[in-house]
Parts: C-alpha cells; structure tokens; sequence
C-alpha cells in the first residue's frame, strides 16, 4: 500500500465512507430543494432580492442550531442526533409539498435549515476526527469531491421531475431519507464520540483562525446565493429553464474534479497563501464571466473551472481547522465554522440578489466580484508581509 494511504485503515475506511455518504445524499436532495424554491418564487413574480431573503433565514436557522449541536450530539450520540436531524428534514420537505403559502415557507425554511444544520455539523466533525494526521487535505478533498457529485446531481434531477406540484418535494424528502441508511450500517463500531463537558467557548477559535473562519463566511455568501440565484440570473439573461438550472450541474461538477487535486496541494503547500490565490482567481473569473454568456460553450467551459475553483474555500478551510484543533475543541471549531457558513448564508444572497435587481446582465458576477475582493484584503491584512499576527501564525 502506498504511505499516503497507509493511516487509511478498515476501521478509518468505514468512518470516513458513513459520514461522507451521510452528508452527501443530503447534498443531492438540498441541491435539488434550493433551486426548486427559487424557481417557484420567481414564477410566481418574487422580487430577487426577497428571494435572496428568503434563503437567508436558512442561514439564520444554521446560525442557531450551530453552536447548540455539539452539545445535542453528546447528549444523544452521534448516530440517534443524525437519525433525529434527518428525520425533520425528511418532514419539512413534505411539509413544502403541501403548503403554498411562501409566508409559511420561511417557517418552514427555518425548520428544515435547523434539521440540515445538525446534519452538516455532526458529519463533518465525523470526518475531521476519523481523518489521520497529514491526510487531512486530501480527505477533505475526497468529502468536496463525493459532496459536488451529489449537488451536481440534484439539478439534473430537477430538470427531470420538473418545479410543479407535489412530486419534486416528495422526491427530495425520499431522497435525504436515504442518507440515514449509511449511518445505520456503520453501526457503533463505525462511530466516534463528541467528547467534552459544555459549549466550546467561540471567541479563542475565532481569534486563533480568523482566516479559516473567514472561508466559511466567504463560501456560504457565495455557494448559497449562486444555488439559489444562478437560475434566476439564467432567466433574466434569456436562457431556457433547463439551460438556467443547468448551469448549476456545470458549477457542481467542476466542483468534483477540483477538490481532490487542490486537497493534496493544501497538504504540502501554506493553505492561507492557497486561500488568497483562489480568493484571486474567483474574483478574475467573476469580472469575466458576464462577458461569455451569449458564447455558450465558452460560457459552459468557465462556469465548470471558475466554480471548481471557488468551491476549495470550503475544504480549504475545513483542513485549516483540522490544523489547529483537536478533539473537543475541533467539534466546537467545526460548530463556529458552519455558523460564519450560516452568517454568509444570510448576507450573501440578499447582496447578490439585489446585485441581480439592479443590473440582469451582470449585477450578479459584480456583487460576487466585491466579495472576493473582500477576501482578497482580509488575506493581505491577517497574513500580509506587516500583519500583526503574522509571526504567530495567525490563519
């Protein structure tokens, strides 16, 4: 066996294969839901900028269940945490199904980002702690890479079960109701424990891996906000319904070829100086892309490399933390992570979406080009040649 892959053994294996399938049927239904209900609101004539509000409140929910989920998943175990959490999510995509009223939707919204909230966080400190030393790179990589093929999925899906009427919410709610079967046979054996008394105290995480943190408010402003929006943008830019949901799949399947490959360059190379390069070509890309739409093989061609690209903020990050902390402190590091996720959730699609509003043609890629310059500065301020944290290592 090659030493890269020697840490990976049975035990590991199984682990690493529960907790990523878990997450990542999950991922093919969320996929599917997301632009599902952008979709239905623009039809129904929804502004674009109540839209992006709307995805916002699951970003609040996130914001909320976040930091309440490490103390659950001691509580309960994180099998049964995961069974419950799937389990409302499964009942809120009915609930979807058979309430037409948007007010009601952000309640519901609500329910199902609280529910999605336990099942990322849970799973992904699952991941970080059955993941060896040295590998994490990589396996994280491995886990962006299964998790894009599942998001990449569940566009294709939509275009095959169409926006009307019940089916496609019954069809996500059978979908992530499937994610409980890997966590079923994994069994206890194939389990690890979320150890330790109490909250983990956020401020110390936040101060120790500002730019970590910083990734995951970065992602989730931009991934939940192209999810919800891209469709609508392909509308307004005159392109079919199938070519608007489309192009999700391209964004998605970049993001399986990437990650594997950046992860094993994260592994062997400063993953803030990674973070700032891809901080660099996201905002190149976003400055490009408006100009190729009426080019739609060259249009396809750089929404697959540009999302491929901008989708390693996450694992990136991930692994930063993985760095840096380490049992009970990594699941509370993981809970901080996915709540500066959750802060972009909320922040992200209202600015892009009002990005959107003002201009159809590329309101949308101008909105994303500010946030990657804003990442761009923080990396120069946190890790630039006279950054005040620079000699202590600050990420």
């Amino acid at each position: 066996m090659s030493p890269m892959f020697a840490a990976f053994d049975s035990p590991t294996r199984k682990k690493l294969g529960a907790a990523i399938s878990c997450i990542s049927i999950v991922g093919v239904g969320l996929s599917l839901v997301i632009p599902l209900l952008a979709l239905r609101m623009e039809a129904a004539g929804i502004p674009a900028r109540t839209n992006g509000l709307h995805i916002a409140v699951t970003g609040f929910a996130t914001l909320v269940a976040a930091p309440l989920t490490p103390p659950l998943a001691r509580a309960l175990g994180i099998r049964p945490a995961l069974f419950l959490a799937i389990g409302v999510s499964v009942a809120a995509l009915v609930a979807f199904a058979f309430v037409d009223d948007f007010r009601l939707w952000l309640a519901i919204r609500a329910v199902f980002g609280l529910a999605l909230t336990v099942v990322f966080v849970i799973s992904e400190f699952w991941i970080g702690a059955a993941a060896p030393r040295g590998q994490r790179g990589v396996v994280m990589g491995l886990y962006a890479t299964v998790l894009a093929i599942g998001y990449s999925v569940g566009p294709t899906l939509l275009t095959l079960v169409g926006i009307e009427g019940k089916a496609p919410f019954l069809f996500a709610a059978g979908l992530i109701s499937a994610a409980a079967l890997p966590v079923a046979l994994a069994g206890r054996e194939g389990s690890v424990a979320m150890e330790g008394g109490g909250r983990g105290k956020l401020r110390p995480i936040f101060v120790a891996a500002p730019l970590a943190m910083a990734a995951g408010l970065f992602y989730g402003a931009v991934e939940t906000g192209m999810s919800g929006l891209l469709p609508v943008f392909g509308l307004r830019a005159g392109m079919t319904p199938a070519w608007a949901t489309f192009q999700l799949t391209l964004w998605a399947l970049g993001n399986v070829v990437f990650p594997i490959p950046v992860g094993l360059i994260a592994d062997r190379v400063n993953k803030i100086k990674l973070l700032g390069l891809l901080s660099l070509l996201g905002l190149i890309g976003a400055l490009s892309l408006p100009s190729l739409v009426e080019n739609r093989l060259a249009y396809a061609v750089a929404l697959f490399v540009w999302g491929g690209i901008i989708s390693e903020f996450y694992p990136v990050g991930l692994a930063l933390l993985g760095e840096k902390f380490q049992g009970a402190q990594l699941g509370a590091a993981n809970a901080a992570f996915v709540m500066t996720y959750a802060l972009g959730m909320m922040v992200g699609p209202p600015m892009l979406g009002l990005g959107l509003d003002l201009s159809a043609r590329h309101g949308l890629f101008d909105a994303l080009a500010l946030l990657f310059a804003g990442y761009l500065a923080l990396v120069a301020v946190f890790a630039g040649p006279f950054a005040p944290g620079r000699r202590r290592g600050a990420a």
